[in-house]
């Protein structure tokens, strides 16, 4: 059981964060602060997983708080919820290694998402005593990277090194030749293509025959969403 702190200075979001937790099974809510002063109380009676914060307090900048909470509890990790727009905050945030950063208003659809990812994550990191590149690939792709490929995938296509691929194809308008994937995400030029051809076969990307400077085509793909 993850146990979840909210601190929201507006009861009526908190209470809102507060129904969205209830429908996420492996969650249990350990308390709702108003201020930063009670964020620090409450971290100091129980012990706390989670912790769901807002930037604005009325005591404290929520950037402030995070120093200050992993003070009272170290391995304690952190998702800010907060209607700043200021990109310092985003950057302090970062720096400060924060799991997520969302801005309202949150759909309960992103709500969970994102408390998804985080419950993966530390059900992953759990059930390993070593790790390899497999299992931190695993940690930094998110559920939204995972979402709308296929259950069952066919032989030679790992479902890890495929949400990568996708990953990087759908990060802009730019086309992938085999080698230049392969080089992306350090595999063989032979194993990019056969992600690649396989996502056309699913029709998540499109290839393109184009020709280089000494005339030889080269088959190029791109997103189908791009």
């Amino acid at each position: 059981m993850i146990n979840v702190l909210i601190a929201e200075d507006d009861f009526r979001i908190a209470n809102i964060h507060e129904r969205f937790l209830a429908d996420i099974p492996g969650v249990a809510l350990a308390g709702k602060a108003l201020t930063g002063e009670e964020t620090l109380r409450l971290l100091d009676e129980q012990s706390v997983d989670l912790l769901l914060l807002d930037i604005y307090m009325p005591d404290y900048l929520g950037t402030e708080l995070i120093q200050e909470t992993r003070r009272k509890q170290p391995e304690l990790d952190i998702i800010v919820i907060t209607a700043a727009q200021e990109k310092q905050f985003l950057e302090e945030s970062l720096r400060k290694g924060v799991f997520n950063y969302l801005i309202k208003p949150v759909t309960l659809e992103r709500f969970t998402e994102v408390l998804n990812d985080y419950k993966q994550r530390q059900s992953l990191l759990k059930s390993k005593d070593v790790i390899d590149q497999d299992v931190v690939d695993e940690l930094f792709t998110t559920q939204a990277g995972k979402q709308n490929l296929p259950e069952s995938l066919p032989k030679g296509i790992d479902p890890i090194t495929l949400s990568k691929v996708v990953s990087i194809i759908e990060g802009g308008n730019q086309g992938w030749t085999a080698e230049e994937m392969g080089n992306k995400i350090g595999a063989s030029r032979t194993t990019a293509r056969r992600y690649l051809e396989y996502l056309v076969s699913i029709d998540k990307a499109e290839a393109e025959q184009e020709y280089g400077i000494v005339g030889r085509p080269e088959r190029k793909y791109y997103s189908i969403d791009a």
